[in-house]
């Protein structure tokens, strides 16, 4: 017991005394290790290759940091870079770095290198720096930096700051010898605090700037009066119809006549609205994966509010892969809730509850993972840094089939018991004989008013889209998830209107087959988010290339598929609300 005890304190003594970038504590004099983390074009952010596989100084050691998963999934490999930092010790001069001889083959990768503008970054203690590999001469020749200047703040014993610039431009022709050099500088900077080290990084201007406010108090605006509208229109026309019903339903039982009664409507549907739809099983399964991508999107926006999630890099989407692997039980349980609805109106649908899981594991998950790994291969092809290693595939399927697939099974488990409690509650008749839909004009068929409808929802979130969209593909660093979580609130929320009123359309002109619709009332809205992509590409973008335009689309479509998955879910949630509250007053003929 005594010996535990003095290699415990040996332990947290050693601990105490460490000196390095996980403790963020240095002494005069420590190494302050620099790392070097990818090389890419700046027209293809998606497009990075690991630093020292191309032809520059190479690191102090082959070995590198193993990276998180989320780093791993966006390239991210560390090497130990060759450069001697000393916490507090200036090191003036050129101090030499590499020199390297430049043949026929160098010269020409250096050459395409400086006209597709790469880019390059470093950490130092956690704070990432950037520099550019070359430049264009005025006279129209490719030339390179050769001297790299890193500067330190600290405060303290920690470093709150970290900047490299580049000079000395050096043009190369085949047979030469390059020198590379570099110094090290360090400053105290009071003025900065270790915990706002990161602030420099933000651009307040561009994501505080006036035009976002007022996009976010525009979209809240518009959901209150579109959530208001609703509440007035449906309350007093609901009202009605059930007065008028019930004025109809007196007249005939006092034995008047019953000619001049209204046969149409949506109260003439009440035995045909809770038949159960076509391919039941897959309704639910998209359903139960929507609201699935709902709890996983609200856990990601509260986790980054509560923590300053840009510190870390690769730590949302660590966060997020676990996440979705967690809330796999809220998509089995909702999956296997809306199942139970149409199963307990319908005997036939048997033990067809097993699909519906099964479609709920496998479905998203798998069409994620699919084309994950085939752009994976188009990355590999291109011996890019963003090619996932195989460690991160094989963590990526292990959490699927050993977290995500059990836990679907035990949120389908445990949703069965609630199956049919909301049908139950009214006693339902459904027609043998399915009622026959009048035809309608084009324009007032359900295809028209999904199409419609995904305008409003997708007007709300237009603004942050650009945000996003540029922070994502634009080097921008986004921070501002409060705006985020009112943007995702006010998505739902005016989804879940424009699909209600829409339905309501839609059950009047006496078309029982809402279940469908009602689901894609909702998911049209990422049609036009796609369409938007395609302009943002175009328009917003400098992307060239195979690469990057498999890439582009390929996450663009992902997330728009996400999109309407969980714009679908709560557009048809909210449908089925709807049309369980207003037939239950109604007394089916």
């Amino acid at each position: 017991m005594v010996l535990y005890f003095f290699v415990g304190v040996a332990f947290f003594l050693a601990i105490g005394i460490r000196a390095d970038d996980s403790t963020h504590m240095y002494k005069s004099g420590e190494a302050v290790e620099v790392f070097a983390n990818k090389m890419g074009p700046f027209d293809n952010p998606l497009e990075p290759y690991a630093y020292f596989e191309l032809p520059v100084c190479p690191p102090a050691s082959k070995e590198h940091r193993f990276p998180s998963l989320g780093q791993a999934l966006v390239g991210d490999e560390l090497f130990l870079m060759n450069v001697t930092a000393r916490f507090g010790e200036v090191l003036p001069g050129d101090q030499p770095l590499c020199s390297l001889t430049v043949d026929e083959r160098v010269a020409s990768q250096w050459t395409e290198m400086v006209r597709q503008q790469y880019w390059y970054q470093m950490y130092a203690d956690g704070l990432p720096m950037w520099a550019t590999f070359g430049k264009i001469s005025d006279t129209g020749s490719a030339q390179v930096f050769s001297h790299q200047s890193f500067k330190f703040g600290y405060n303290g014993q920690q470093i709150v700051f970290a900047n490299l610039t580049v000079s000395k431009l050096r043009s190369f022709q085949p047979g030469d010898r390059l020198s590379f050099t570099y110094d090290v500088t360090f400053v105290e900077m009071k003025q900065i605090s270790f915990d706002d080290r990161f602030r420099r990084y933000l651009d307040n201007a561009f994501f505080e700037h006036r035009i976002h406010w007022f996009s976010i108090f525009n979209s809240f605006m518009m959901v209150l009066f579109l959530g208001g509208l609703v509440l007035v229109v449906l309350s007093r026309t609901l009202k009605a119809d059930y007065a008028r019903f019930a004025r109809e339903r007196e007249e005939l039982e006092s034995g008047g006549s019953a000619e001049w009664t209204d046969e149409s409507g949506w109260k003439q549907l009440a035995n045909d609205v809770f038949r159960a739809p076509v391919h039941a099983a897959w309704l639910a399964a998209l359903t139960g994966t929507g609201w699935q991508l709902v709890a996983l999107c609200s856990s990601i926006i509260l986790f980054s509010i509560a923590s300053l999630v840009y510190t870390t890099p690769g730590s949302v989407l660590t966060y997020g892969v676990l996440a979705y692997a967690v809330t796999s039980f809220v998509g089995g349980y909702a999956s296997a809730t809306v199942f139970g609805e149409f199963a307990s109106t319908s005997a036939s649908l048997g033990t067809q509850w097993i699909r519906a899981m099964l479609y709920t594991a496998l479905g998203f998950p798998g069409f994620v993972l699919t084309l994950g790994f085939l752009l994976n291969f188009v990355a590999i092809g291109y011996d890019s840094a963003q090619a996932i290693p195989f460690g991160g595939m094989v963590v990526m399927l292990l959490l699927w089939a050993l977290v995500s697939m059990p836990l679907v099974v035990i949120g389908t488990l445990v949703g069965r018991h609630r199956r049919g409690s909301r049908s139950a509650s009214r006693d339902i008749t459904v027609n043998q004989i399915p009622r026959v839909i009048p035809r309608r004009p084009w324009y007032l068929s359900w295809r028209a008013f999904a199409l419609a409808g995904g305008i409003l929802p997708f007007g709300s979130i237009f603004i942050e889209l650009y945000f996003v969209f540029t922070s994502f593909w634009n080097y921008k660093l986004y921070y501002v998830y409060g705006f985020m979580l009112l943007v995702f609130v006010i998505l739902l929320s005016s989804t879940a209107c424009v699909a209600v009123v829409s339905t309501y359309f839609l059950l009047n002109g006496e078309d029982h087959h809402w279940h469908w619709p009602s689901f894609c009332f909702g998911a049209s809205s990422s049609i036009y988010v796609f369409i938007y992509a395609v302009y943002f590409y175009c328009f917003r973008t400098k992307m060239s290339g195979l690469f990057m335009f498999s890439y582009y689309f390929g996450y663009m479509g992902m997330m728009c598929t996400g999109l309407a998955l969980l714009c679908g879910a709560v557009s048809y949630t909210a449908v089925s609300a709807f049309v369980f509250r207003i037939y239950r007053g109604v007394k089916a003929d």
